[in-house]
């Protein structure tokens, strides 16, 4: 397990940045050691614990990009056409017999082997054939035009896959060209989600009048899911600081990060802080972001916590920026930080300096061919159908304090943010 000292993360004083925020969670949070072997059909999505250096060259030996002749650059037409004799058929997965002669050329297909000394491959839309059968050229064609040469993609030893990568399908492309079928990545991130308060009723169970239904937990797992977690659902926790306390002292030691959301605010019923800080220590982050500001991060029995407000899309935003920052630190991971790409705001939108924001937008295509962001027409950080309906956040940055339609904003997709 992760185990951090209780004032790793100490800070006091006025709202703390995002980046602030993102920036104490990677440097200070000790990455897992545990690693694990596991089939390529099975890597997707986990974190890369060793580099991976290229065992051959790709491509492994130099060959066809097209259907078509192969030719000694020697050969190469140069002022006027030119008739070959045609020597030989080379497929793809086929073998070159013979180096090609001088004056000849060979017919050869995408992927097949160039023949000893052929260099360049002239595509067979280029060419014609004559009334002898020979395989008419034409002139102008570049020296080593449509051959792809042994190592020009990834030579023999290059590093091709960093420690640290959260693998993707690309990556495990790469790998199985290099014909592995095993990587070592780090073990799953075990993390434990609890919601917590009286008001709320897990699906499935009675729900009383005044009660709603859990989604928040149901969100958070997938999303920690998606970060190739291993989730332990505890369900929900009264508001009760002691059963509080007991809940989330049960449960350190034996994973590497709790998420509760929900009570991390100053209210009366807010116990979440109080009773963290009876079994370990906590800091509670008003941090300078909207929706969201209650967050808080401690440290119970050297397991970090991170408590998310209760609100749906406050939670969500707020898992964006501090819970998947973590999971990849934990993990050993490289940073992945979110890029928005700019694109044309289509509405007014006022805001405090100092803090950063993120409006739900949809997307659409205005009459100019430009994509513009539509904010949705309500407001509120309850509203689980901001989320549904919408295609992602613009961010708005601490000195930003209005948007006015046709100004370009940041955009993320919802797609991107895990």
């Amino acid at each position: 397990m992760a185990q951090l000292s209780d004032d790793c993360f100490a800070f006091g004083g006025p709202m703390m940045s995002v980046d602030d925020a993102v920036g104490l969670i990677t440097t200070r949070v000790n990455a897992i050691a545990d690693l694990e072997t596991v089939a390529l059909t099975d890597a997707d999505g986990r974190v890369l614990a060793r580099d991976v250096a290229a065992p051959l060259p790709l491509p492994p030996f130099t060959n066809s990009a097209v259907d078509g002749y192969a030719v000694r650059n020697a050969d190469l037409p140069v002022g006027a056409e030119q008739a070959f004799p045609l020597d030989g058929r080379i497929p793809a997965g086929g073998l070159a017999q013979a180096p090609i002669k001088p004056g000849h050329t060979a017919r050869i297909f995408t992927g097949a082997p160039t023949p000893p000394g052929a260099e360049t491959v002239f595509m067979q839309e280029d060419v014609r054939v004559d009334e002898a059968g020979r395989i008419v050229l034409p002139p102008g064609l570049k020296p080593g035009a449509n051959v792809r040469p042994a190592g020009e993609d990834i030579p023999q030893g290059h590093v091709a896959l960093r420690a640290g990568q959260r693998l993707r399908p690309q990556h495990v492309a790469l790998a199985a060209a290099f014909g592995l079928t095993r990587l070592d990545v780090v073990r799953r991130i075990r993390v434990a989600v609890f919601s917590t308060g009286d008001e709320l009723a897990s699906p499935g169970e009675p729900r009383a009048p005044s009660q709603l239904f859990d989604s928040n937990r149901f969100m958070l797992m997938a999303m920690l899911r998606r970060l190739g977690c291993e989730v332990s659902d505890l369900g929900i926790l009264r508001d009760e600081r002691t059963s509080l306390a007991n809940g989330l002292k049960q449960v350190a030691g034996h994973h590497d990060l709790i998420l509760t959301t929900g009570g991390v605010s100053t209210g009366e019923e807010d116990h979440v802080k109080a009773a963290v800080e009876s079994i370990g220590s906590l800091v509670l982050w008003r941090m300078a972001i909207k929706p969201g500001r209650p967050v808080a991060m401690g440290i119970i029995g050297g397991t970090p916590l991170i408590g998310l407000p209760g609100n749906p899309v406050a939670s969500f935003v707020t898992f964006v920026h501090v819970v998947r920052p973590t999971v990849l630190a934990l993990a050993g991971g490289l940073p992945e930080p979110l890029t928005p790409i700019p694109l044309r705001a289509a509405f007014t939108y006022k805001k405090k300096a100092g803090r950063r924001e993120y409006v739900r937008v949809s997307l659409r295509r205005a009459q100019d061919g430009r994509l513009e962001a539509i904010k949705f027409p309500r407001e509120g950080a309850g509203l689980l159908s901001s989320l549904v309906e919408t295609d992602g956040l613009v961010e708005l940055g601490e000195s930003i304090t209005g948007i006015e339609p046709g100004q370009d904003v940041g955009f993320l997709s919802y797609a991107d943010l895990l």
